[in-house]
C-alpha cells in the first residue's frame, strides 16, 4: 500500500544488549584513548569518544533510565580523569545519555545518515550542556568557539557512523 503510514508500537522496535565486558570494555578503552591519544596526537582532540560511546550506548538500548546512568558513570569518569571541576562532564553526558535514548525509542537509529546527524546534535547540545554549567555553576570564563564547535560536531559525526557500525557487532538481541 502506497503511502501507507506504519505504526510500530514500543514493543515491537527493537531493544538490544550487551555482554558485561561490552558494557565495561568499550567505554573503559574511549575513556583511556580519550586520556592518552591527544597527548600524542593532538588532532585526535576535536573527537569525544567517551560522548560517542554514550550516543551509542542509548540509542541501542533505547532505556532513559540505562542512558542516563550510562552518561552519567562515563561523565564522572571523564571529569576525574581531567583537571575540571568532579560533575561538569558528568551532568553533560547523563542528559545526553536520556536524550540518546529516548529519541532512539522513536527514531531508527540504524540509518548512517541518522547516526551522522543525530550525533553532530548531540555534541552541538553537549558542548551547549557543558558550557553552561562550566560557566553558570562553576563560574569558568569560557568562550564558545562556534566554528570549532561546528566542526568537531561534523567530524564526531562522521567518526560515530564508523564506530557505531564496528559497535553493531557486538549487539545482543533481547
Amino acid at each position: 500500500m502506497k503511502g501507507a503510514l506504519i505504526y510500530t508500537s514500543r514493543e515491537e522496535i527493537e531493544v538490544h544488549r550487551f555482554s558485561v565486558w561490552t558494557t565495561v570494555g568499550v567505554p573503559l578503552a574511549a575513556l583511556f584513548l580519550q586520556a592518552f591519544l591527544p597527548v600524542r596526537l593532538h588532532f585526535v582532540s576535536i573527537f569525544d569518544l567517551p560522548l560517542l560511546v554514550t550516543i551509542y550506548f542509548g540509542m541501542t538500548r533505547r532505556s532513559p533510565v540505562s542512558g542516563l546512568v550510562t552518561g552519567g558513570l562515563i561523565g564522572l569518569v571523564q571529569d576525574s580523569l581531567t583537571h575540571q571541576p568532579l560533575g561538569v562532564y558528568g551532568i553533560a553526558k547523563t542528559l545526553i545519555g536520556f536524550f540518546a535514548s529516548s529519541l532512539g525509542v522513536k527514531l531508527d537509529v540504524d540509518s548512517p545518515l541518522t547516526r551522522l546527524l543525530l550525533t553532530a546534535a548531540f555534541y552541538i547540545v553537549h558542548q551547549g550542556i557543558y558550557f553552561l554549567v562550566a560557566r553558570g555553576l562553576v563560574r569558568q570564563t569560557l568562550d564558545w568557539p562556534w566554528l570549532y564547535a561546528l566542526g568537531a560536531a561534523l567530524a564526531n559525526g562522521v567518526l560515530a557512523v564508523v564506530l557505531f557500525a564496528i559497535l553493531d557487532r557486538f549487539k545482543q538481541r533481547t
